[in-house]
C-alpha cells in the first residue's frame, strides 16, 4: 500500500517539469515575518475541497482529519481521491482554473515545481502557527520552502534505515546492531566470513542506488547543489563531495558484490536479494518489511532489525526523505479553510495517533519521531531514529529533470563501477547540474 507515491516520483517531477512556464513564481499568500494565525472562523455551509493521492493516507486517518475539520469549522469536505496516471497534468491543468481543488497532497520533493508556477498559495506568514511549537523534519520541510518561502506543510514521511537479517548476523556472531561506523565495518566483516558464496553481498547496495550515496556525500560535509544569488553550483567535485564519493565507493567495493555495482535497486529487485539470503543488510523504508517477508514466509519480524547507517562522521548519515506535504492552491476561494485543514492535518494529535499509530508512517516533526522511537516495536526503532537526521536535494523545479534521465544513477554507478574516477564523474554530474538548474524558463 505505501509505495506507490515514492515509485511515481520520478515521472511525476519530469511532467510538472516539462508544464512549466514560470521560473520563480508565487501564490497569494502573505509575506509577514510568519506570526499570522490560522483563522478559527466558523464556515458552516461552505464546502472544502481536497485532492488526496490514492495509498498516502488510510481511510480511517483521512476520516479522522474530516471530522475533526468538521467540529472546528462548520465546513464540510468534499475528499477526492486522485490516481497516480497522469497525476501531474491533471494538477498543473488543475491549478491553472479559477475552480482548483483547496488543498492538494503533494510529493515533498514536487513542491517547487508547482511553487515556481505561481500554483501554490505562500504560506511563510503563518509557519509558525501552522509547526503548532513543533520541529518540522528537514528533509520535509526543505524541499517545501522555495525562494525562502514555505509553500507545503509536512503531512508525513518515510524514511530509510538499514534492515538487516538479526539471526544471520547473531549466527556470525554479531549480537547488537552497530552504533558507529567501526562496529558496522566490523559486523559485515563478521557476516562475509560466515557466508563465503561468490554472489553473496554482507551489505547489498546497488551501485545506481543514489539516495544511499547521496548520504556518504552529506555525511562528509558535501552538498548535491549549492545556491548563491540566483545561481546553482553542483557540489560532487567540492573536496568534501569528493571525499563522499570515494567513501560510498569504498563501502560499497568492500561489502556489496562486484555484480551490484553497475545494478538498479530495482533490477534485481534488492528486497528480493536480502529476501533470499543473498545479503545480510540493505537500506529500505519501513513499508518495504512486508514485501520482503511476503517474498520470504520464512523470515519473520523476529529475524529482522533495523538501524540508522553509521557514518565515518560520528553520526548517523543524513538521510533524504520520501513523503507528502499539503499544499493550497494559489487560485483557491477557501484558503482561510485550507489553512485550518492544513494545522488538523499537521498537529502533533493527528500525526501521532494517526499517521505513526495507524498508518505506520513517520510524523512530520522532531519530536513526534522522538516519541514514536520511545513506544515502537524493536524492528521500527531504526526508522524513527534515521528520521532525526535528514536532508533533501534542491529546492528546484528542474532538479526532476536529473532524477528521470537518470543522471544521478549513473553518477553512483561510474563512481562504484570505477568506469570513471570520482573527480570525473564529479565532472560530468556538477556539469549537468549547473546547466539544469540554471536553465531560463
Amino acid at each position: 500500500m505505501k509505495h506507490s507515491r515514492f515509485a511515481a516520483a520520478g515521472a511525476l517531477g519530469l511532467a510538472s517539469v516539462l508544464t512549466l512556464t514560470g521560473c520563480h513564481g508565487s501564490g497569494t499568500g502573505g509575506s509577514g515575518g510568519g506570526d499570522q494565525k490560522v483563522s478559527a472562523a466558523k464556515s458552516t455551509g461552505k464546502t472544502l475541497t481536497v485532492w488526496v493521492m490514492q495509498d498516502d493516507y488510510s481511510p480511517e486517518s483521512l476520516a479522522a482529519m474530516k471530522k475533526a475539520f468538521t467540529e472546528k469549522t462548520g465546513a464540510k469536505v468534499s475528499m477526492q481521491t486522485q490516481s497516480w496516471d497522469g497525476i501531474a497534468t491533471k494538477l498543473t491543468t488543475a491549478l491553472a482554473t479559477d475552480t482548483p481543488p483547496d488543498v492538494l497532497d503533494l510529493g515533498n520533493t514536487q513542491v517547487a515545481s508547482y511553487a515556481s508556477s505561481g500554483g501554490l498559495m505562500d504560506l511563510t506568514s503563518y509557519a509558525k502557527d501552522l509547526k503548532q511549537g513543533q520541529k518540522w523534519l528537514p528533509g520535509l520541510e526543505d524541499p517545501s520552502t522555495v525562494d525562502g518561502r514555505l509553500y507545503a506543510v509536512p503531512g508525513f514521511a518515510a524514511a530509510r534505515a538499514v534492515i538487516y537479517n538479526k539471526t544471520m548476523w547473531a549466527k556470525a556472531g554479531v549480537k547488537q546492531a552497530p552504533k558507529t561506523y567501526e562496529e558496522l565495518t566490523a559486523a559485515l566483516t563478521k557476516v562475509r566470513t560466515a557466508n563465503k558464496a561468490s554472489d553473496f553481498s554482507p551489505f547489498y547496495l546497488p551501485g545506481q542506488h543514489w539516495a544511499t550515496g547521496l548520504q556518504f556525500v552529506w555525511d562528509a560535509g558535501g552538498e548535491t547543489a549549492t545556491r548563491k544569488g540566483d545561481k546553482w553550483t553542483g557540489g560532487f567535485g567540492t573536496a568534501k563531495g569528493q571525499a563522499g564519493l570515494a567513501a560510498f565507493k569504498k563501502f560499497q567495493n568492500a561489502y556489496s558484490s562486484p555484480a551490484s555495482r553497475t545494478a538498479d535497486p530495482q533490477n534485481p529487485d534488492q528486497l528480493q536479494v536480502f529476501a533470499d539470503g543473498k545479503a545480510g543488510a540493505i537500506t529500505a523504508t519501513s513499508g518495504q518489511i512486508a514485501q520482503i517477508e511476503k517474498a520470504n514466509p520464512k523470515l519473520t519480524d523476529a529475524d529482522l532489525g533495523s538501524f540508522p547507517l553509521p557514518g565515518a562522521s560520528g553520526h548517523a548519515q543524513p538521510v533524504m526523505l520520501g513523503g507528502a506535504v499539503w499544499g493550497v492552491a494559489a487560485k483557491s476561494k477557501h484558503q482561510d479553510l485550507a489553512l485550518q485543514w492544513m494545522k488538523i492535518a499537521a498537529s502533533p494529535a493527528v500525526q501521532d495517533t494517526w499517521i505513526v499509530g495507524h498508518d505506520g508512517w513517520n510524523p512530520n516533526s522532531a519530536e513526534a519521531n522522538e516519541k514514536a522511537m520511545g513506544k515502537a516495536a524493536p524492528l521500527k526503532k531504526g526508522f524513527f531514529e534515521a528520521a532525526l537526521n535528514s536532508r533533501a536535494t534542491p529546492a528546484s523545479p528542474k532538479w526532476a529533470a536529473l532524477e528521470a534521465d537518470k543522471s544521478v544513477n549513473q553518477l553512483f554507478s561510474a563512481v562504484a563501477s570505477g568506469k570513471k574516477s570520482p573527480a570525473d564523474a564529479a565532472g560530468i554530474f556538477d556539469a549537468a547540474v549547473d546547466k539544469a538548474l540554471n536553465a531560463t524558463g
